[in-house]
């Protein structure tokens, strides 16, 4: 059997398993993940922040080095699109359903965990500091790190758009870079599939709750959960069988825009002079503190900031290395013509500064609430994260209207992101084929949504974590090998 069938044939049936697994015995699945995602945050947690903040100098240093003039693309290559459009690209690319989530409830959770040791004010600063941090620059760093890689060595060099080009590249005829390079696509597999599975459910979630709002209801049950993953599935499955074209680029722009469109909105018709301030007072701290929090471990802690430090750093961080091969191919495709500095700065600086800016307002405002005594949202956030933005919402003007813009946002986002993730397992798994036949990709399609079926099974947030934790942890490593690839790369590059 040659290596692009056994890839495709191992990936499908690890995947069908897990999937199968978590549909029949989710209880078990989240165990199993529990246990060995624990231990892994015990004994290797300090190996993880230092790998993420080793991709964000690493990235830095080569923006301001000698190699940030290098194109990712021949040297007359220039980039296909605008920068303010590529920003919009990678920002609905990197974080989609993800934002309309824990916009609310991520800031209101941190801020009760803080606020009996620190005191109000200073908790809600830190609430707001502690979720830019998880999605700022250090997640993009993430992203970036693998997405020039995948960049840089397609473009530059003419290998195909997978994980394992780097090091079947620089070792063409050694065995053990074919058995990495192997392990390295098979992993990133995985970590996509587990990844895309979690934002499924996620998505499920926050739909399914905002038309059970819409509704009156006090709370979405299982039965419209089902109807409305099965409505997921019937969208994304057709749209399977046809060229990826423009079609998902322009759903994916339409969902930024009804996000940017209700940030606006609640800017205007919120405490305006709160949230304003409140995104310049958190950009300011996000700005001291950032660096520091990348190597803060909580090490002579007490158990209860111990376990929220697993709960929500480090899970972050993995999540984002579970979405950075899928992430990377799509930023990769969209950056050719770029230098290496261009790529860099906007991909770290761009979509951060709009992370800041929609959290210190949707934050803030929670927060802000909060402080004066108004405990609802709060309450909310604690025990069904998924409602804490439609909650704020309901406060506000045009509660039906803005409740709607954030229904179809989110159904986007995951239909666009299922759609492109089947279409990048396909190429991976068949050895770097750019465009999979229709069927692996249905094939493919079929298995996420088993997938995420698994996740919504397992009835928490705090479950579907632990499960995309799980997929991505062996992908940490692999990470680090493809830095020193670039990097060798880039030195022969120069050289010669």
């Amino acid at each position: 059997m040659t290596a692009k069938p056994a890839l495709l044939i191992a990936s499908l049936t690890l995947i069908a398993a897990i999937g199968l697994w978590g549909v029949f015995d989710s209880d078990g699945l989240v165990a199993i993940a529990s246990v060995i995602v624990d231990e892994y945050f015990r004994s290797r947690g300090w190996f993880l922040m230092l790998t993420v903040t080793g991709m964000l100098v690493f990235c830095f240093w080569l923006a301001f080095s000698r190699f940030g003039d290098i194109r990712l693309g021949a040297d007359d290559d220039r980039p296909e699109f605008s920068t303010p459009s590529w920003i919009a690209m990678l920002f609905a690319a990197g974080m989609g359903v993800g934002l309309l989530f824990w916009a609310v409830a991520e800031p209101l959770t941190h801020f009760e965990f803080a606020q009996g040791a620190l005191g109000g004010p200073v908790a809600a600063e830190q609430a707001l500091v502690t979720t830019i941090f998880h999605w700022g620059i250090h997640a993009w760093a993430i992203y970036g790190t693998t997405a020039l890689i995948i960049a840089y060595f397609a473009f530059r060099r003419g290998t195909p758009m997978l994980v394992s080009a780097p090091i079947t590249y620089l070792f063409p005829q050694e065995r053990w870079a074919r058995l990495l390079g192997w392990m390295s696509d098979f992993l990133a597999i995985v970590a996509i599939a587990i990844g895309v599975g979690g934002s499924i459910a996620m998505g499920v979630f926050q739909v399914a709750d905002g038309i059970d709002v819409l509704a009156g209801g006090n709370g979405a049950g299982a039965a419209l959960v089902g109807i409305v993953f099965v409505a997921m599935v019937a969208c994304y499955l057709p749209a399977l069988m046809t060229d990826l074209g423009s079609g998902m680029s322009k759903l994916s722009n339409l969902a930024m825009l009804l996000a940017i469109g209700l940030v606006v909105f609640v800017v205007i018709f919120g405490p305006t002079e709160v949230l304003l301030n409140s995104v310049l007072g958190s950009f300011g701290q996000y700005l001291t503190n950032a660096i520091p929090r990348g190597f803060q471990t909580f090490t002579f802690f007490d158990n209860e900031v111990a376990s929220w430090f697993k709960s929500w750093t480090l899970t972050y961080m993995v999540w984002w290395i579970a979405w950075g091969p899928f992430v990377g191919v799509f930023v990769a495709r969209i950056s050719k013509g770029r230098t290496i500095r261009e790529f860099v700065l906007g991909v770290l600086i761009g979509p951060t500064l709009f992370s800041v800016i929609w959290f210190g307002v949707f934050g803030g405002i929670g927060l802000y609430e909060a402080l004066q005594g108004a405990g609802e949202l709060a309450t909310v956030a604690a025990t069904n994260a998924e409602r804490a933005t439609f909650a704020l919402l309901e406060r506000m003007p045009f509660p039906v209207v803005t409740t709607l813009g954030t229904i179809v946002a989110a159904f986007l986002f995951i239909v666009t992101s299922v759609v492109s993730a089947a279409f990048v397992l396909g190429t991976f798994s068949t050895g770097g084929d750019p465009d999979p036949k229709p069927r692996i990709r249905l094939i493919w399609g079929v298995l996420l949504g088993v997938v995420g079926y698994a996740m919504i099974l397992s009835g928490s947030m705090d479950a579907v974590k632990k499960l995309i934790a799980l997929g991505a942890l062996p992908f940490v490593f692999i990470t680090v090998v493809l830095m020193i690839c670039l990097v060798r790369a880039l030195a022969e590059e120069t050289a010669t």
